[in-house]
């Protein structure tokens, strides 16, 4: 399984606007693009979706820009992959089981079913917290001084 960009450029703009949840800013999409080097034209696409999921509010005016709708810790790395990857099938029989006539004896789908309800599991446990605490755990450890 390969993520969609959409769905990868999409964590990283999510991931920027909990950076700057804690300091009330806005952020603009020019900033969004332009700190995570993607496309303006294609992170248009992207926050409309996490806008329209009611993920991000879209605010207007001079000083308009987009924030979270809510604190990085009540958002969880799963909602923001489901409203992204729409798409999330290992195999046609997990989502259409009507359509194999192996499903009573298959063994192969027990594995798929399995290791699409592990991922979601994992997804579910981390937080757009989580993941700045892990970012600014790693710019600390890229920053330390050895003395000898």
């Amino acid at each position: 399984m390969k993520l969609s960009t959409k769905t990868r450029y999409g964590i990283r703009a999510i991931l920027e606007l909990a950076l700057d949840y804690s300091s009330k800013e806005k952020l603009t999409l020019s900033e969004i693009a332009k700190r995570q080097n993607i496309s303006k034209r294609y992170l248009e696409h992207i926050i409309a979706t996490l806008v329209s999921s009611g993920l991000v509010k879209s605010l207007r005016g001079k000083n308009g820009g987009f924030v979270l709708s809510k604190s990085p810790s009540q958002i969880k790395l799963s909602e923001v992959f489901r409203v992204l990857e729409r798409e999330i099938s290992f195999s046609p029989c997990l989502d259409e089981p009507k359509e194999c006539e192996r499903i009573k004896n298959c063994v192969v789908r027990d594995i798929w079913l399995k290791l699409r309800n592990t991922m979601f599991d994992f997804l579910d446990s981390i937080t757009l917290q989580d993941m700045l605490d892990m970012y600014f755990h790693k710019i600390r450890k890229s920053h330390m001084i050895y003395y000898i």
